[in-house]
């Protein structure tokens, strides 16, 4: 998805939240520098961490869109509520979609925990300085 989005935008910051309602494994600074490895090569991109809402970020920064992955229809009915949302705080502020790519629409952020901690094999889900951070949380070989 990075990747795509800077293709079409002239600079992509890449926000994470130091702060989320979501289970987390890895605290802000190691999402960030996992982050900041894995688009080390785009120079476009910056990875940064911020807290509060993503839209009064996006705001500060002066964006013009937020940009968002769909994989599947309960995606688009969460993140459409949250572009309406976000349209009624900064209006200024548009919503982008993208759909994954098809080789990528069955990995989600729990399935990758979840075959890390029971030691699978990551090859082909996550950058390989991924899978090393993940196996490292979970003291697991990285395979």
């Amino acid at each position: 998805m990075i990747r795509r989005t800077a293709r079409l935008f002239d600079e992509v910051i890449v926000a994470v939240n130091e702060r989320t309602s979501k289970t987390i494994l890895f605290e802000a600074e190691e999402r960030v520098a996992l982050l900041r490895e894995a688009v080390r090569e785009l120079p476009n991109v910056v990875v940064e961490p911020y807290r509060g809402l993503t839209v009064e970020y996006a705001s500060a920064r002066q964006a013009c869109a937020i940009v968002r992955g769909l994989r599947a229809t309960g995606d688009f009915e969460f993140e459409y509520q949250m572009a309406l949302m976000n349209r009624h705080l900064r209006g200024e502020i548009e919503g982008v979609f993208l759909m994954t790519s098809l080789t990528y629409a069955h990995i989600s952020s729990s399935l990758v925990k979840e075959i890390a901690r029971l030691g699978g094999s990551l090859a082909g889900l996550v950058p390989d300085h991924v899978a090393a951070a993940l196996a490292r949380k979970f003291q697991a070989p990285v395979g």
